[in-house]
């Protein structure tokens, strides 16, 4: 399958406004900045973690993602009619772009849909979250990597619409890939909470951020919709869609 990887890092670059408040508290919590409240429970052994636990906590939070994709790409690769029928293929595309579509409405606060998603993957984080206690004091990188790739788990919509791309992929390697690119994506967003605690958090809540980030990655899915209908031609089209569609 045919998915472009660099516009999946946009969309995380872009979907990380999201993260603020996912995430932002944790990492607000290791933060080497000044942070307001804790509102993740996990102990934290000193108010100032250094620059290392940070980047240790977001590499374990996109091992995560990279795991999850691997799973959603070896599942589809597993699947011998999703190979052989072109219309379940097309099918799936539309699915991706539709999902993108939905994570630029979540983001842009205009349609919550995606949130009944992470109902549903409540689940997995019954399972995962006891986990987090048992981690210990996060004083130390070992420890802040272990807690972010248990924090990866958490449910989010922003992450499973893009677990749809990864399955597009059509084998764990690539699925995993996939996940890589939407995590590095994220990164900037994360490592700057970290380094600057509430002050960005601040900033990213704002309605104007989230409308911007919003429209762009609704405008990602509504290319690759109008792509996958063929109501667009190859060309610069087919490098800026996530999933630009089952011909591709």
């Amino acid at each position: 399958m045919n998915v472009a990887l660099i516009p999946v890092f946009v969309v995380g670059l872009l979907g990380s406004v999201h993260c603020a408040g996912m995430c932002g508290g944790i990492v607000g919590a290791l933060s080497v900045a000044p942070s307001v409240g804790r509102v993740i429970p996990v102990r934290v052994a000193a108010q100032r973690a250094p620059v290392a636990n940070v980047l240790a906590y977001n590499a374990g939070r996109i091992g995560s993602y990279m795991v999850a994709g691997g799973l959603a790409g070896g599942l589809a690769q597993g699947a011998q009619a999703f190979a052989t029928l072109p219309a379940l293929q097309a099918g799936a595309y539309w699915l991706a772009n539709l999902m993108l579509a939905a994570l630029g409405l979540y983001l842009m606060d205009a349609w919550r849909g995606l949130a009944r998603l992470e109902q549903g993957g409540r689940f997995v984080w019954r399972g995962v979250q006891p986990l987090l206690k048992k981690v210990g004091p996060l004083d130390r990188p070992a420890r802040m990597f272990v807690a972010g790739g248990l924090w990866g788990w958490l449910p989010c919509g922003m992450v499973y619409s893009v677990l749809v791309t990864a399955m597009l992929s059509g084998s764990a390697l690539h699925g995993a890939l996939v996940m890589l690119a939407f995590g590095l994506g994220t990164l900037p967003m994360l490592l700057g909470l970290g380094l600057m605690g509430a002050r960005l958090r601040g900033w990213l809540a704002s309605p104007r951020v989230r409308l911007a980030c919003g429209i762009l990655v609704l405008g990602f899915g509504l290319l690759g919709l109008a792509r996958a209908a063929g109501g667009l031609p190859h060309g610069w089209v087919q490098d800026i869609c996530v999933a630009p569609g089952a011909g591709a």
